[in-house]
């Protein structure tokens, strides 16, 4: 069994270049894969594919098949602390053994801090719900 080393982060700005690249497609040349559970709500990154971490071990297959040709996929949930990163690492243990080469990383602060930066962009953050954000919790 190999062992994987920990995940590469991801500033919300470079996203940003990434994203606003016309000449990139989503899906193809990257793919942002947003793992929140019941909290995916409130606004999502534009074309990101939601595989909520409770069963992402059993999709996990599922999404390397499907994905295995896109060179860079980025890994988020609400914060980026725990079930981004783990799930990033759960996909990159998987490729490796199959010896695919992509480039796996997690946005840094996760969706929260992009919403925080990004809300006023419509080409940045879609499905955007102003009030799930200013709720107090």
């Amino acid at each position: 069994m190999s062992t994987t080393s920990s995940v590469e982060f991801i500033k919300p700005p470079e996203l940003v270049q990434i994203v606003k690249d016309t000449n990139l497609v989503p899906g193809k040349d990257y793919l942002v894969v947003d793992v929140r559970d019941d909290d995916y709500e409130g606004g999502n990154i534009p074309n990101s594919v939601n595989s909520p971490s409770r069963k992402f071990q059993d999709d996990v297959n599922d999404i390397v098949s499907k994905y295995n040709n896109v060179p860079r996929i980025v890994f988020t949930c609400a914060l980026s602390q725990v079930r981004g990163p783990k799930c990033a690492r759960i996909y990159k243990e998987v490729i490796e053994n199959m010896g695919i080469n992509q480039k796996i990383q997690v946005l840094q602060g996760g969706i929260n801090e992009w919403q925080r930066q990004n809300k006023v962009d419509p080409q940045l953050i879609e499905n955007y719900d102003a009030d799930f954000w200013e709720e107090d919790y």
